[in-house]
C-alpha cells in the first residue's frame, strides 16, 4: 500500500463510518462530527433499531441517597464474578455526567408528581438496591432517548445511509506487520473502510476508521423482544475480519415476554412496581426461588419460569392487577396486551422468556478498540467486560452512551495524529464466508435449533448435537444481493462460535446454565484482560 507523507494526510478530514443508528451508534457519530467526516450506515430506517424498543429506562446513580459505589455492586453481583471491576466503574461513574448530556439534547425523563422541575420519578428493577432507573414516557425511554439524538444527528453535518446493509469490513490485507505497526492479529490488517448492500447493489465505502454499533443478535431464536434487523451482521463481519470475540455463551433471556406472537416485551419496571409471578395453579411461585422474589436476577426469574413451564405445560402468569396506574405508567405494554386480547389491569397475562440481550460481542478495550486496528466497537456489539455473565437491568443504555463517548473521544485524538490517518489503498474484503453449502438452513431451522440445544438450559450431548448440525449446514452468500440470505449466513456464524463458547464453559454462571455442570467452577472464574495491548493478544 502507497503511503501518503504526513503532511498530505493531515491536509484532509479524516473519514469515520458508523454502522448502526441505536444510541451508541448515534452518540459516537455526534461525538466524531466536529472532528471527521461521519457516514452513519444503518440497515433499516435511521430510527428501527433495538434503542427505541428499550422500555425500562436508564440506570444511573442520580438519585438522594444513591451513590456510585452502590451502582458498582449491583453490576459487579449480576455479572456473577465475570464484570470486569475497571470497565464497571467507569459505566457508574461515567453515567450522571452522561444523562446530564441526554437531558440537554432533549429527552425529558419523568419526574416526580409530573413537575418538570422536580425529581427524577426513578424505578426498581431486579437485583438493583436502589430505585435508579430513570425512564421516559413511562415505558418508552428508548423511544424518546432515540428520537432526540435522531433529531441531533440530523442537524448535524452527520451524512445518514438508511436501508444499507453492512456485508463485511474492508481491511488492507498487510500481513504480518504486528498490531502496533497497523496489522491485525491474524495478518489480515487494518480495516480501511466496510462493504455494504445498498439498492440492491454491492459497493466498498472507505474511512480511515469504522465504528460498529450494530446491536446483537436476538435472531439466532424464535423468541425474541429484539428486532427484526438483530441478526448479529457486525459482530460476524469482526469475526471475518480477524477480530477478537468474547462471553459469546453468555445470552441474557428476558424472564417476561408475552406469550403471545411477536414476544412483546413487559418491562421488568412492572414486577419492581409490585407485579408478581404465578403458576398456572395461581401460586405465587418465585417466593421459594430466591429471596428477592420476582426482582431477583434476571437469568433467575428466567430460568424459574421455564421451569414451571416445563412442569406444568403452560406459560406462567404476570399478575400485575394490584399495580395503580398501569396505562399511565406503561402504556407501551398496555397497548401490546390490548392488541393480545388482555386487560391487564383486570387479569394476569401469560408471559414467557425470550432472547434478549448479548453479553458476548467484539472484545474492546475501555476506550472502544478492537484486536483490529481501524476497528472500533460500542454498544450490545461489544464486550466490554461491563456486564460480566449476566446484565443488570437497565444498563445496557448506559453503556451505549458511556462507551460511545469515550470512543468517540479516544479515535478523535487518534485520527488527527500522524499515525492515525490511512492512506488510499486498494481494500480487500474477507473471504471468509462459506461457497459451497451442503444443507442451507431456513432461518427458522437454525432459531429453533440454537432454542432447543443453547437456550436457556443447555448440557454437552445437546451442544455437540447443535456443533455437528451446524456443522453440516452451510449458506451460500457469493454474490448475493439478498438480505435475508446474508443474515442467516451471519446468524449461522454466530451459532457456531456461540455453541462452541458453550461447550467450553463447563460450569453455571450467570446466563450460561449447565445441567451437566450446575455449579460456578473456580476454573473458569476469570475475567478477559482489556488493555489495548491486551485486547489485541
Amino acid at each position: 500500500m502507497t503511503t501518503a507523507s504526513p503532511s498530505a494526510q493531515r491536509s484532509r478530514r479524516p473519514r469515520v463510518i458508523v454502522v448502526g443508528s441505536g444510541i451508541a451508534g448515534l452518540v459516537a457519530a455526534l461525538g466524531l462530527v466536529d472532528e471527521a467526516d461521519v457516514v452513519v450506515v444503518t440497515k433499516a430506517a435511521v430510527d428501527d433499531g433495538s434503542t427505541r424498543y428499550a422500555q425500562g429506562g436508564i440506570a444511573a446513580a442520580v438519585m438522594p441517597g444513591d451513590s456510585v459505589a452502590a451502582h458498582v455492586a449491583d453490576t459487579l453481583a449480576a455479572g456473577a464474578g465475570l464484570g470486569d471491576p475497571e470497565a464497571v466503574r467507569v459505566l457508574c461513574s461515567e453515567g450522571p455526567a452522561r444523562i446530564r448530556e441526554l437531558i440537554e439534547r432533549g429527552v425529558a425523563f419523568d419526574r416526580a408528581e409530573g413537575d418538570p422541575g422536580g425529581g427524577f420519578d426513578a424505578g426498581l428493577e431486579g437485583a438493583h438496591s436502589r430505585r435508579r432507573i430513570l425512564h421516559a414516557g413511562g415505558d418508552a425511554t428508548g423511544l424518546a432517548v432515540e428520537t432526540a439524538l435522531v433529531r441531533a444527528v440530523r442537524a448535524s453535518a452527520v451524512r445518514v445511509l438508511e436501508h444499507t446493509m453492512l456485508v463485511d469490513l474492508l481491511t488492507d490485507g498487510a500481513p504480518g506487520a504486528g498490531a502496533g505497526a497497523g496489522s491485525g492479529a491474524d495478518g489480515r490488517g487494518r480495516v480501511v473502510g466496510v462493504r455494504v448492500l445498498r439498492a440492491g447493489r454491492i459497493e466498498d465505502l472507505t474511512a480511515d476508521a469504522v465504528v460498529l454499533a450494530t446491536g446483537g443478535a436476538g435472531q439466532l431464536y424464535p423468541f425474541t423482544t429484539n428486532p427484526s434487523v438483530a441478526t448479529g451482521d457486525g459482530a460476524a463481519a469482526a469475526l471475518r475480519a480477524g477480530a477478537r470475540l468474547a462471553d459469546l455463551e453468555f445470552v441474557q433471556f428476558h424472564p417476561t415476554a408475552l406469550a403471545v406472537p411477536g414476544s412483546p416485551l413487559v418491562s421488568e419496571a412492572v414486577r419492581g412496581d409490585g407485579a408478581v409471578l404465578r403458576n398456572s395453579a395461581g401460586t405465587r411461585f418465585m417466593v421459594d426461588v430466591h429471596p428477592l422474589a420476582e426482582l431477583a436476577p434476571r437469568d433467575v426469574v428466567a430460568r424459574a419460569i421455564a421451569t414451571e413451564m416445563l412442569a406444568t405445560g403452560a406459560p406462567v402468569l404476570l399478575d400485575a392487577t394490584a399495580v395503580d396506574d398501569l396505562e399511565a405508567r406503561f402504556p407501551t405494554v398496555t397497548a401490546a396486551c390490548r392488541a393480545a386480547g388482555y386487560d391487564w389491569a383486570r387479569e394476569p397475562v401469560p408471559v414467557a422468556p425470550a432472547a434478549h440481550y448479548w453479553m458476548g460481542g467484539v472484545a474492546t478495550d475501555l476506550d472502544g478498540r478492537t484486536s483490529v486496528p481501524g476497528l472500533v466497537a460500542v454498544g450490545e456489539v461489544a464486550c466490554t467486560g461491563v456486564h460480566g455473565a449476566n446484565r443488570l437491568a437497565s444498563n445496557s443504555l448506559l453503556e451505549g452512551l458511556v462507551f460511545a463517548h469515550r470512543a468517540a473521544a479516544a479515535l478523535c485524538a487518534e485520527l488527527h495524529s500522524p499515525s492515525g490517518m490511512i492512506a488510499p489503498s486498494q481494500p480487500s474484503a474477507s473471504d471468509a464466508r462459506p461457497t459451497a453449502p451442503s444443507h442451507e438452513p431456513t432461518r427458522a431451522e437454525l432459531q429453533a435449533l440454537m432454542w432447543q440445544h443453547a437456550g436457556l438450559l443447555r448440557t454437552a450431548h445437546g451442544l455437540l448435537e447443535a456443533q455437528r448440525t451446524l456443522d453440516s449446514w452451510s449458506v451460500d452468500t457469493s454474490r448475493s444481493t439478498d438480505v435475508e440470505r446474508l443474515e442467516t449466513a451471519n446468524l449461522l456464524q454466530l451459532a457456531r462460535a456461540l455453541v462452541s463458547a458453550a461447550l467450553a464453559r463447563e460450569e453455571s454462571r450467570g446466563a450460561h446454565a449447565r445441567a451437566d455442570f450446575p455449579l460456578p467452577s473456580p476454573d473458569f472464574a476469570t475475567r478477559p484482560r482489556r488493555t489495548r495491548e491486551e485486547v489485541s493478544v
